[in-house]
């Protein structure tokens, strides 16, 4: 039963490296090994966090074969990821760039966190300022609390 089991869960392991069909495998290793290295940096827009490498969806799949197709024509690595670029968006890629349109998202978070531990601290500070600052009661106050308890 545990050798069954082994069996199973290495099967399932593996199932994200047959993702390539064999029908989809360029005749040329150094194409092939190109294709498999750019498929490895593009995102699957079904699956949307598994490389388009990995991927069994049926658009992973034309991605697949539309970057084996590029290559073949005789494209480089940057133009065929350029090329899926302009014809997906820059969400395709699965490492973002680092560019002025995005800087913003690369700084948003930390900017907030930072804003809001400044503004936590003012709060904190300001109100034990209030509770410093108030006085103790007086005997008079005192002596009426006492009466009232």
């Amino acid at each position: 039963m545990r050798a069954l089991l082994a069996l199973i869960m290495l099967a399932w392991l593996a199932l994200p490296a047959i993702a390539v069909n064999p029908d989809e495998v360029l005749p040329d290793p150094a194409l092939e090994a190109r294709a498999r290295a750019i498929s490895a940096g593009l995102r699957c827009l079904v699956c949307q966090n598994e490389s388009i490498d990995d991927s069994d969806a049926d658009l992973a799949h034309q991605i697949r074969v539309l970057v084996r197709d590029r290559l073949t024509a005789g494209d480089t690595d940057a133009q065929v990821v350029q090329y899926l670029v302009d014809r997906y968006g820059e969400f395709i890629l699965l490492r973002p760039v680092l560019a002025p349109h995005t800087i913003i998202l690369w700084t948003a978070a930390p900017t907030v966190l930072v804003i809001g531990g400044i503004v936590l601290f003012v709060v904190a500070r300001r109100r034990r300022r209030a509770t410093v600052g108030e006085a103790a009661l007086t005997p008079e106050e005192q002596k009426a609390l006492d009466e009232l308890g």
